[in-house]
């Protein structure tokens, strides 16, 4: 088993974060960073994590190949991107919805 593969998310919040935090780790080249250390709350953009425009469109790429759920552009995108708990429930959100 790969050692640096993204656990398939059960659809369980706590491990759809896990799954995300990891994937952000490894698609946004965030090395150093731990799962633990990313604060579900905290800005991804800015002050929080310091993501930048780059890194939305990559995260979008990446949410839409790895849960399957579309990721709006525009206004919308930024609600989704605003923490980790905010992409967490739209994943959730687009899943109940059968999308």
């Amino acid at each position: 088993m790969n050692p640096n593969a993204t656990p398939s998310p059960s659809g369980d919040p706590g491990d759809l974060r896990l799954a995300l935090k990891q994937l952000m780790i490894q698609e946004l080249n965030l090395a150093g960073k731990s799962p633990a250390e990313i604060d579900d709350a905290a800005p991804l953009f800015g002050e929080g994590l310091g993501l930048d425009s780059l890194d939305a469109l990559q995260l979008a790429m990446v949410i839409e190949e790895k849960f399957g759920v579309k990721v709006p552009e525009g206004e919308p995108a930024r609600r989704i991107f605003a923490s980790v708990d905010a992409i967490v429930a739209h994943i959730v959100a687009e899943k109940a919805a059968g999308k």
